[in-house]
C-alpha cells in the first residue's frame, strides 16, 4: 500500500473533523481521538465495521452536512477505494444511500 495515499488519507480525516468544527459548528471529539490513536484508515475501519452509523454521523446527517463523514470521504475519493476493501466501500454507499446523500452516484 503506498504509505502516500495512507498520509494523505489520515490528512483528509483530520480535515473533515476541522470542516466540522469550523463549518457545521460540529465538535467530534471522539473522532479525533481515535484518528489520534489509531490513525486514519483504522479509525475509517472501525466506524465501518461498527453495527450502524456512528452519533457524530447521525449529527452531521442532521446538520445537512453528510460530506464531512467519513463514509463521503471514501466514497468521493476514488484514490482512496484502494485502501479499502469492497465490503468496506459497499457499506459506505450503503449508508450514504439510506441517508440519501446528494452526491452519491450509482454504482
Amino acid at each position: 500500500m503506498n504509505n502516500n495515499l495512507e498520509d494523505r488519507f489520515h490528512a483528509d480525516m483530520l480535515n473533515i473533523y476541522q470542516r466540522a468544527m469550523s463549518e457545521a459548528g460540529y465538535h467530534a471529539t471522539r473522532f479525533l481521538h481515535m484518528v489520534g490513536e489509531n490513525g486514519g484508515i483504522q479509525a475509517a475501519r472501525t466506524l465501518l465495521h461498527a453495527n450502524g452509523v456512528s452519533e457524530g454521523y447521525t449529527a452531521l446527517w442532521e446538520l445537512g452536512r453528510l460530506d464531512l463523514t467519513v463514509e463521503a470521504l471514501i466514497v468521493d475519493n476514488p484514490d482512496y477505494h484502494g485502501l479499502f476493501t469492497d465490503d468496506e466501500l459497499a457499506i459506505c454507499r450503503q449508508r450514504l444511500r439510506e441517508y440519501n446523500y446528494k452526491n452519491l452516484q450509482s454504482g
